[in-house]
């Protein structure tokens, strides 16, 4: 196996000896920088590591796992994270996978296998954040900036999750057209949507809500149903009433018709 774009800084979080002793033996001859985890870590320590992806067994973390992973995602967002578990079900797979991890791996696994989903996410991770020159793309009042994996309104920040980011990033480039839900689930999630699976219409509601709160007066993202979503700067602002034309308006334009007025038939 070659990585052909560089060195992949790794840390695996996982108590299964068997599975690491694998995965750190296969890793040797691959060239990568790799830290052997077995509990969470500080964040802060986590960001020091400068890691490309990380792979973690749900069941290393306890009890607080869910809230490390939730901050792990919103923290780093350029973070490629493959959870690899055992015993998984559906729901917590979905879960996961909603909550912003990039790939789940079911144990028992082939390291090879591993190792190759975590090529394929930093391989995304890289292309969606240096993939454009075009510097920041400002629409109404948001200014969506790649480079931070964040948008911003007058400078605050609209506090996007990564997946929420990446959906409105891939809307906005799309220059006013509608995408298709299932080409957005592609996009974003990097699958195939199930049927009947919600996570597209969900993230929008969400990412609606992040926008309104920032920028009440504008509307962002807009629903063609039973089709997709187009992203387009539109102001949500009424327009203004027409004042009330008097009596003397009135009778004057009647005149410039060719009517005479009143004052004008006395004469």
């Amino acid at each position: 196996m070659t990585q052909q774009s560089g060195i992949v800084r790794l840390a695996v979080i996982d108590t299964d000896s068997g599975f690491v002793r694998v995965l750190a033996k296969r890793l040797e001859s691959s060239g990568w920088e790799c830290r052997m985890l077995t509990s969470t870590v500080p964040l802060d320590e986590l960001v020091a590591m400068k890691l490309n992806a990380l792979i973690v067994d749900p069941a290393a973390l306890g009890s607080m796992g869910p809230e490390f992973l939730e901050r792990v995602f919103t923290s780093l967002p350029d973070l490629g994270v493959i959870v690899v578990s055992q015993g998984s079900t559906v729901a917590q797979r979905v879960r996961g996978l909603r909550m912003g991890a990039d790939d789940w791996v079911s144990k028992p696994c082939h390291p090879e296998e591993v190792l190759a989903r975590v090529e394929a996410v930093t391989r995304r991770r890289k292309r969606g954040r240096y993939g454009s020159d075009a510097g920041p793309l400002v629409a109404g009042e948001l200014e969506i900036r790649p480079d931070q994996f964040q948008a911003f309104v007058a400078g605050r920040s609209v506090n996007c999750t990564r997946r929420e980011f990446e959906l409105l990033q891939n809307l906005a480039e799309a220059n006013g057209k509608v995408i298709e839900r299932e080409e957005i689930y592609q996009r974003v999630w990097g699958y195939t949507m199930a049927h009947g699976d919600r996570s597209v219409d969900v993230f929008i509601r969400k990412l609606r809500s992040k926008l309104q709160a920032v920028s009440p007066e504008w509307a962002y993202v807009h629903t063609h149903f039973g089709v997709g979503y187009r992203f387009e700067a539109e102001s949500a602002r009424p327009a203004p009433a027409s004042p009330p034309v008097a009596a003397s308006e009135v009778e004057a334009s009647e005149s410039v018709a060719g009517e005479p007025s009143s004052a004008a038939q006395s004469a």
